[in-house]
């Protein structure tokens, strides 16, 4: 099983690379068709060398966590015979140099808040074993050395 991803990026007319005048605007092509604008975080390269409305490689990095653990929770809620009818996460990744001073991303606090239908929430023991599941088995959390944690609202 593979998952492929293009990065294609050129330099502008005009830019100046030796100077660190040159945009890193680039664009990200995924195996199924999907696209989307690229560039480093405003934090790391201010405008207008990079695009604040375009995606990041750590926020992307952050997102594909979220979304592993958010699919892993929906397939062991409908396993369990559950129907979660709403699934809501506002994740962070926390920046922090690492021992030699580089920068990681070093914790990703996921906040899930999950809609079930009328009457039907499980108790709340069960959907932290839901969550503690749905970790362990997320493919992103297993290849990655960042803290992960998980504090549902």
């Amino acid at each position: 099983m593979t998952h492929e991803a293009w990065v294609d990026w050129t330099l502008d007319a005009g830019a100046d690379m030796p100077a660190g005048r040159y945009s890193r605007v680039h664009r990200i092509r995924f195996d199924g068709g999907a696209e989307v604008a690229g560039a480093p975080s405003p934090s790391i390269v201010p405008p207008p060398w990079s695009d604040p409305a375009a995606v990041d490689p750590e926020e992307a990095f952050v997102a594909s966590v979220s979304a592993c653990h958010m699919l892993w929770f929906l397939d062991l809620a409908r396993c369990g015979g559950l129907t979660v009818a709403a699934y809501r996460d506002h994740a962070v990744g926390e920046m922090a140099k690492n021992e030699a001073g580089e920068l990681w991303v070093a914790r990703i606090a996921l906040r899930p808040e999950i809609g079930w239908p009328e009457g039907a929430a499980p108790a709340p023991g069960e959907v932290a074993a839901l969550h503690d599941r749905a970790h362990a088995k997320c493919f992103i959390a297993n290849s990655v050395k960042t803290e992960i944690t998980i504090a549902p609202a």
